[in-house]
């Protein structure tokens, strides 16, 4: 299956402050295009509309049409106030968001499809697990849980494991990820779940650009 997935948005976090990285991730260059708009851009081919949240006064690259940029009400929060902000932002015309950091260079939009099939399930959230840790900023969430974390928020309670243990939620393990065999195919090794933390991580991504598998460039996100 390819397009976007139904009632499917997409929510990219790029308020961080890439202390690690030294530089914002969200300009890093990429393939031709800033980080950031590769994301979305990715990140558009299965999932629409989307909204990019970011911190206060953050100056982002040029976006496609149609993408909504939010801002973080309070700095400093952690990425649980970033995902309520982007699911209150794109709540009113989907049911669901896959929420993705800016430095997912990687991210293919089979991956996103698969882990949209999975949260449809009966699940809140559906929360992908590789190399023994999960990836939150990599996973499908139901617009309907901004409610508990909002009430996270007002408690102070900022881990997003908080949010997990209040909503149904799905780990999803790679051998259960890749039972898909479209997603099998198209990243196999899960690089959708990798992100450049250091100039170390983003010398090595840049080397493997070269490689066929990274490709895919269709249309500007929003068009299909």
């Amino acid at each position: 299956m390819t397009g976007r997935a139904a009632g499917l948005a997409g929510v990219v976090l790029c308020g961080g402050r890439s202390s690690r990285m030294g530089r914002p991730k969200a300009w890093l260059p990429f393939g031709g295009e800033a980080l950031l708009q590769r994301v979305v851009r990715r990140l558009g081919e299965a999932a629409w509309p989307i909204a990019v949240v970011a911190a206060p006064g953050q100056e982002l690259p040029p976006l496609p049409e149609g993408v909504q940029v939010v801002r973080d009400p309070e700095e400093g929060r952690g990425p649980l106030q970033g995902i309520a902000a982007g699911l209150a932002a794109v709540a009113p015309l989907a049911e669901r968001a896959y929420v993705s950091a800016t430095d997912a260079p990687f991210l293919h939009p089979a991956f996103v499809r698969r882990l949209a099939d999975l949260q449809a399930g009966g699940y809140a959230v559906a929360v992908p697990r590789a190399d023994g840790h999960d990836h939150p900023l990599g996973a499908v969430y139901a617009c309907s849980v901004r409610g508990e974390a909002e009430a996270l928020l007002a408690e102070g309670r900022l881990r997003l494991s908080s949010l997990f243990e209040r909503a149904r939620t799905l780990i999803a393990e790679p051998e259960l990820l890749l039972a898909d065999p479209r997603l099998l195919e198209a990243d196999p090794a899960l690089r959708s779940l990798r992100n450049l933390n250091t100039p170390e991580d983003y010398a090595a991504a840049l080397r493997e650009l070269e490689g066929p598998a990274d490709s895919i460039r269709g249309g500007p996100a929003g068009r299909s």
